[in-house]
Formats: structure tokens, C-alpha cells, sequence
């Protein structure tokens, strides 16, 4: 019969386990540096030499490397979801700008529907804290403002708890800081925009603290309902301008 030995798993093979789930999970994050050999071998409790065969396995599978006099990284293996080409392409059309929040609205309405179920206490603290430094921020300037508002959005995707929406949201995310997306600031500029923002934020911070998911969905729902007008609205008082402009340098030409 094809039974066969049962043996000790090597250390080696335990601690690339761990490290992989770290990185699975996004608590180790692309670009973070590990702790030196001698803590982090401390850490786990093996040998040095074990935790340079699992350094040396995880490099070889890309997740892990090592850069000349600065130790050892987690690789950049999130990457963008989109070529460079087609990221070009969803800057100059704002069709795409609308299909990404909706694809938002459907993928973290579920995000904040999971968390209110499944996030932890020190999932939702996380949660708790950075609502409480958008609601106390002093700095008040777009620019931290749209920071705050896409680190809440980001603690909501850790808390669902789903591995592939955390790493798809977060290299969707990175796409949104860079504005090829929309200027998220230009929607944190006006001060009825700021509060009305903070109180839609509060009602998802409310809905997964009490751990409702029904509400949790819909407060998501109403709040990138509230963004995608707000960018609307934009678009067509600039196209307003635009026109106004050009009548008046028709009407000076004529003259």
C-alpha cells in the first residue's frame, strides 16, 4: 500500500510556511524590509543556518530579495493589474474613471460587508483608528485628506479577510494615489465636500464597529454613490467653463 514514512518537517520548510502566509496576507507588504538575521532567527526561535535556507528558497520562488548592504526585502511582487499602455488609456477616458467606481462600489460594498462579519477586534480597531485621525486630522489639506481617506478604505479591504481582494485592491489603489484614476484631492477641496465625506465615512466606521454588515454595505454604497456624482458634477462645470471660454475669445476675435 502506498503509505510512506512520516517525517519531522525541517525547519527550513516551517519558516518559509510563515513567511509565505505573512506575505499572503499582506502583513508582509511588497518592499518591507525583513529583521536582521540575528533578530529575526531569534524571532522564530531556529538557527541561523535554517533561516538562510529559507531566505535562499524564498528568493529563488521571487518573493524574497536582497539588496547589497541593506538586507533582505519582500520583493515587489504586487505589481500593477494593468499593462502600462492600458493604465494610459484609463487616464484620458473618463469612462473608465466611472467603471472603476462602480467596480469600488460592488467589490468594497462586499469588503465592508465581510469585515463587519468576519474582521477581528484588532482588525477593527485599526479600523477605529483611522477614522479617528480623519475625524481629528489638523492638517486639513486635500492632499492628507484623500491619503486618510484611501488608508480607511485600504483597513476595510485588510478586514475582509480575502486574500485576492486584499492584493487586488491595493495595486488598484496604488493606480488611484498616482491619479491615473481621478485627482482624488480635487474632491476634498471645498468644505461642504470634507464634511459631508467624514460623515460618510463615519457611518461605515459606525456600521462595522456594531458589526452590521446590511448597513455596512449600504453606508459604502451611498459614500462612492456620493464620489462619482461629486466627479460628474466636476466634469460638467468644467465643460461649462470650457465653453463660456471659448464664446468669449469667439466674441473677442470678432471684434
Amino acid at each position: 500500500m502506498p503509505f510512506q514514512k512520516i517525517e519531522t518537517e525541517k525547519l527550513s520548510t516551517s519558516v518559509v510556511r510563515q513567511i509565505e502566509q505573512l506575505i499572503l496576507r499582506g502583513i508582509l507588504r511588497p518592499g518591507e524590509r525583513l529583521p536582521s538575521e540575528r533578530e529575526l532567527s531569534d524571532r522564530l526561535g531556529v538557527s541561523r543556518p535554517s533561516l538562510r535556507d529559507a531566505v535562499a528558497e524564498l528568493q529563488t520562488k521571487g518573493l524574497l530579495c536582497t539588496r547589497a548592504s541593506a538586507g533582505v526585502f519582500v520583493a515587489e511582487v504586487l505589481g500593477s493589474a494593468f499593462s502600462p499602455a492600458l493604465t494610459d488609456l484609463f487616464a484620458r477616458h473618463d469612462e473608465a474613471v466611472f467603471d472603476y467606481l462602480s467596480f469600488r462600489r460592488d467589490i468594497e460594498a462586499l469588503a465592508a460587508e465581510r469585515a463587519a462579519r468576519l474582521g477581528t477586534d484588532s482588525d477593527l480597531a485599526v479600523i477605529q483608528k483611522t477614522f479617528d485621525r480623519m475625524a481629528t486630522s489638523t492638517r486639513r489639506n486635500a492632499e492628507d485628506d484623500a491619503e486618510l481617506d484611501a488608508q480607511f478604505h485600504k483597513a476595510i479591504i485588510d478586514a475582509s479577510h480575502n486574500v485576492v481582494m486584499l492584493h487586488m485592491m491595493r495595486s488598484m489603489f496604488d493606480l488611484l494615489r498616482s491619479g491615473v484614476f481621478y485627482n482624488r484631492q480635487i474632491i476634498f477641496e471645498q468644505r461642504t465636500s470634507r464634511d459631508a465625506l467624514l460623515d460618510q465615512h463615519r457611518a461605515i466606521n459606525v456600521a462595522i464597529q456594531d458589526r452590521n454588515p446590511d448597513a455596512a454595505r449600504t453606508a459604502v454604497v451611498a459614500h462612492l454613490n456620493f464620489v462619482e456624482q461629486s466627479l460628474r458634477d466636476q466634469n460638467r462645470s468644467e465643460a461649462n467653463e470650457a465653453i463660456a471660454r471659448q464664446r468669449l475669445d469667439h466674441e473677442s476675435n470678432a471684434n
